[in-house]
């Protein structure tokens, strides 16, 4: 039992199952009498549909059907919603462009879908979509967001003017406007964060059944929670009762926001299934995927910093340009607005803060969240602009941090954005990330590699996360004859290790032998509502509902032991996994003890709680990157890497641990590597394969060490705070700033991501130049 307690580094136990290959994901579920979808995609950026000639593709042998936007518009089948209610700042409503599960007369982006095409088997789908005869009048596009909003530039919808979704703002810009006339110094940049093809491990994939007897739909697919997916499809997309449709997800092979939403494919198995009669699959290949799976990040940020004579920070003034893509996902305007914004304070004591967002169409795939979705395009921006302003007055990086660091005495403190901060020791985090990377010790260092003709780099970015997102989450526990329990849970693990720190905490709470703890997640008939997983919410969350429904079991369990072991109530507690009457060597376990308690309608333990979300979490931490540069190549070497993470008490520093590894190979990619390239003339995506996108290989990571200073969250029973999503936040600023740092012989002080070595040898080389 001891080595399941909590704060220790168990073995995932999901990990068995998975490694001996007995997992189960969506495309692997059995597929008796499935007939097979292939959906048929734009070739191009903008044009207009004047006509679709299927007839040929009809005659191909196993094809069933072919289906195309007007064909769903003639049955009422609705465009799937965006879900942010976000509007101007002037009041007036964003522009509406729901996502059409099918092109309706025109199409906006290279990969929209136009028709999809059913066949008995996936072979004939895609030779019967070769036949298809689409008339296309193309016109142009318009790709790049710096240039998206001109009066030049190609209109995506024709209802939205400069191509503008909204212009929302936040903060006091007349206190921001004063602050900055009274400072004493102001440090302004432009700063890139560049689109990200999300490359989950496991592609997208959907299998529905439609039963005609009672008008239910049974959609399984790998999702991130699918109380989201039931609710939409049902109520905005097929106008029928939530209760019409069960969705079921299976394993899931990686999410990283990009699983949450509500797609096209999803609606078209549906559709086909309820069409046909028969279960309708489809199963995304690698290039679909970069063409249809929602894209994250790319915007184009301009912020400006406001000091005093002390170098403290008093003002920053923001204005964020973000690109929505063709279409709006589900939540594409919240992460640049609602869920960005309010970290823009970070760690630090600044007096006022205006933001103003604006939001773009282009042609391209649509963005919405991805791992850390708008907190890490805040942190980057907040971080480099401290270190360019440190340059600029010539002072530490670290001691300009330092003087401006919220102190650990003025918690609970409430920020510039209105963001109440219940607990951290920002000072102490930073001072013990100094101690492991020898800051002190770095020119030594430096001057080793310049002998060596390297130039060498150390950045550093101090990170702020707040992690939410639904405002209640579920559990149940159930006591099963054969002697288990039964945890179902409302969030939905992608390989994070859910089931592992779930049953910790049952383990924890109950006593029960971790091998009879079974979690249940991703049914939503077993499972009646979840807010699903993101936002890096699930432990806090599901853990405090964890936390409900154990305690009320032993509020049962007391009762039921007292009749059990014919004592008083008064006279039993819990202790050591069992009941005991005080004073006597008397007990019954938990498992034992509902062993007698099952009757026809379930056991008397079994409970289910729901706990109320009604606060985020802080986690943040200090993230130090030291780089290499060859000016002969550009290309850059990580040496070192370090996390130093106050991410509140910790379940299993295990998983935290892979967690954050994680996250800063994501932020890695990000910072060097991942480039997402259209051409601007066709509006074709260029890096369109894994042969052109360079994702973040084994010999590009250093080993990343990662230790912990945790101070336990105040708002939470549990004293957690998120961490799945930290190592993507902090590591993109950490290892640009290293890479600057490193430049600065070269007279370059800014350089955009992704610094490939193609980018960092031309800055070298036009320096040398000039």
């Amino acid at each position: 039992m001891v080595k399941f307690g909590l704060a220790q580094p168990v073995k995932r136990v999901e990990d068995s199952r998975l490694l001996r290959g007995a997992g189960q994901y969506t495309d692997d579920v059995p597929g008796e009498g499935a007939l097979h979808l292939h959906v048929l995609r734009s070739p191009h950026a903008a044009a207009t549909i004047t006509g679709i000639d299927a007839e040929a593709a009809r005659a191909v042998p196993g094809v069933v059907a072919i289906v195309t936007g007007a064909d769903l518009a003639a049955e009422g089948i609705a465009p799937i919603p965006c879900m942010v209610p976000i509007k101007n700042q002037d009041g007036t409503p964003r522009a509406q462009a729901d996502r059409p599960a099918l092109a309706q007369g025109a199409v906006r982006h290279v990969g929209e879908p136009v028709a999809y095409i059913v066949a008995e088997t996936a072979q004939a789908a895609r030779d019967a979509a070769e036949l298809v005869d689409v008339r296309y009048d193309t016109k142009p596009s318009i790709t790049d967001l710096a240039s998206a909003m001109s009066d030049s530039a190609p209109r995506v919808h024709e209802d939205a003017p400069a191509n503008r979704v909204f212009d929302w703002a936040v903060g006091d810009a007349a206190k921001v406007d004063e602050l900055f006339a009274a400072a004493a110094h102001v440090t302004k940049l432009r700063i890139v964060n560049n689109r990200i093809v999300v490359n989950s491990l496991e592609p997208r994939a959907a299998r529905a059944e439609f039963d005609a007897a009672s008008g239910r739909w049974t959609l399984t697919t790998n999702t991130q929670g699918g109380w989201l997916l039931k609710d939409c499809l049902a109520g905005a997309v097929f106008k029928v009762e939530p209760a019409k449709f069960r969705v079921i997800t299976p394993d899931v092979g990686g999410g990283f926001g990009m699983k949450l939403f509500v797609y096209p494919e999803h609606v078209m198995v549906c559709h086909a299934a309820r069409k046909l009669g028969r279960p309708v699959k489809w199963t995304s290949e690698r290039s679909e995927a970069f063409l249809s799976d929602t894209h994250g990040r790319d915007h184009i940020t301009i912020g400006e910093l406001a000091l005093d004579a002390d170098h403290r920070i008093t003002a920053m003034r923001v204005t964020d340009t973000a690109n929505m893509g063709a279409y709006l996902s589900n939540f594409g305007p919240f992460i640049p607005t609602l869920a960005g914004t309010k970290v823009l304070a970070s760690v630090y004591g600044m007096k006022a803060i205006h933001a103003r967002v604006f939001g773009v169409f282009t042609n391209t795939v649509p963005v919405d969240a991805y791992r850390g979705a708008g907190r890490p395009e805040s942190n980057y921006l907040v971080e480099r602009l401290i270190d360019a302003a440190a340059r600029e007055l010539g002072i530490d990086r670290a001691e300009l941090r330092r003087i401006n660091m919220v102190p650990a005495s003025a918690m609970p403190f409430t920020t510039a954005m209105a963001q109440t901060y219940d607990s951290g020791d920002f000072h102490k985090v930073l001072d013990h990330a100094l101690d492991m990377i020898d800051w002190k010790g770095f020119p030594a260092r430096r001057a080793k590699s310049a002998a060596a003709g390297k130039r060498r780099g150390i950045g550093m970015a101090y990170y702020l996360e707040a992690t939410g997102g639904a405002p209640e989450e579920r559990a149940e526990i159930r006591f099963t004859r054969d002697g288990h329990v039964d945890v179902y849970v409302g969030t939905q693990s992608t390989g994070q290790g859910h089931e592992t720190a779930y049953v910790q905490l049952v383990n924890d709470r109950l006593g029960i032998d971790p091998d009879k703890i079974r979690v249940r997640q991703g049914d939503t008939d077993t499972i009646p509502q979840g807010g699903g997983t993101g936002g890096a919410r699930s432990l806090y969350s599901e853990g405090q509902a964890i936390a409900l429904t154990t305690a009320t079991i032993l509020e049962k369990g007391r009762k039921a032991a007292a009749d059990h072991l014919e004592a008083a109530e008064a006279d039993i507690v819990f202790q050591d996994g069992a009941f005991r009457i005080v004073g006597t060597d008397r007990a019954v376990d938990v498992i034992t003890l509902a062993a007698d308690l099952h009757g026809d309608q379930g056991n008397a333990l079994d409970t289910a709680e729901i706990a109320k979300i009604e606060k985020h979490t802080f986690p943040n931490g200090c993230h130090i990157a030291e780089v290499e540069i060859d000016p002969e190549t550009g290309v850059t070497s990580v040496l070192r890497y370090l996390v130093c993470d106050d991410v509140g008490t910790i379940v299993n520093p295990m998983i935290v641990r892979g967690q954050v590894h994680g996250g800063v190979a994501q932020g890695l990619g990000q910072a060097l590597l991942e480039n997402t390239a259209y051409d601007p003339e066709s509006g074709q995506l260029v890096a369109g394969s894994l042969m052109d996108y360079a994702l973040p290989r084994a010999d590009d990571l250093p080993d990343i060490e990662v230790e912990f200073v945790s101070v336990p969250c105040a708002s939470n029973p549990l004293g957690v705070k998120g961490a799945g999503e930290a190592g993507a936040v902090g590591s993109p600023p950490a290892l640009i700033n290293a890479v600057i740092d490193a430049l600065a012989v070269d007279g370059i002080r800014e350089i955009d991501m992704p610094a490939t070595p193609e980018r960092v040898w031309q800055a070298i080389s036009a320096r040398q130049a000039a």
